[in-house]
């Protein structure tokens, strides 16, 4: 029994938004291997594949004053100066903005860089280009939430990608979160990109491996109280989707 505890730990749970796609597909390989045997093993790999892309492990963000974490998986692409997204009302001054990009092996799970509470969000259509280019940021498809980090705004982007044709936003203008909360995800392979107020220190290097809600990516520029939160108003357990 403690063996069997023990591998039950290592193995990540899944997010109930992949039990669609996973049971789908088992059904799928099933009926296929009446037919043949290497339909049965080619959609069983998918169905394996989907586990793994829909896994939700449990993270345990830093402590420390002012850390903005990175708010997925993935690589850390070149920091650049750039207008945050219309939409957001920040501004057309350029701010410093910190991108991960997410391959379609990297944990989907998107989760909030900063504690604080969500003031807006707003979602924009558009294309579907390579997520790995830095247009992708202006003309893809996007969900933009502003979250105000105790006086200071930090913009976390959800961006599709070249396969990613769905962006799911778990939390709500108004919630207050903590950092590392689970706000939403991407399917499948996307980009996330992060605008930090003036003063903040970049701490992260492209081509990095970030994970969410553990990897530090910059440090805001003043000494600041960490935002309120109320205790079960953070949005840590996302919904079926």
């Amino acid at each position: 029994m403690e063996i069997w505890r023990t591998i039950k730990k290592s193995i990540p749970a899944v997010n109930s938004a992949g039990y669609p796609f996973i049971g789908s597909a088992l059904v799928i390989a099933i009926v296929a291997g009446l037919i043949s045997s290497f339909l049965f093993w080619a959609l069983l790999g998918l169905t394996i594949w989907l586990v793994i892309f829909f896994r939700d492990p449990e993270r345990v963000p830093p402590d420390g004053e002012g850390l903005v974490l990175s708010p997925a998986d993935g690589r850390i692409e070149p920091v650049t100066q750039a207008v945050p997204p219309a939409e957001l009302e920040m501004g057309t001054v350029p701010m410093t903005r910190v991108s991960v990009f997410l391959s379609i092996f990297d944990c989907h799970v998107n989760r909030t860089p900063v504690s604080g509470k969500v003031n807006r969000i707003a979602y924009k259509p558009g294309k579907f280009v390579n997520a790995d280019l830095n247009k992708s940021s202006e003309e893809n498809e996007r969900n933009s939430l502003l979250v105000d980090a105790g006086g200071q705004d930090v913009g976390v982007v959800q961006i599709a990608g070249l396969i990613a044709r769905r962006i799911v936003c778990w939390t709500n203008e108004g919630v207050v979160l903590k950092a590392g909360d689970r706000i939403g995800m991407i399917r499948f392979g996307s980009r996330l990109d992060v605008y930090l107020p003036a003063g903040a220190e970049v701490v992260c290097k492209p081509g990095q491996r970030a994970i969410a809600g553990e990897t530090v990516i910059a440090r805001l520029g003043t000494a600041i109280a960490r935002a309120p939160v109320e205790p079960g108003v953070g949005t840590t357990t996302p919904p079926a989707v």
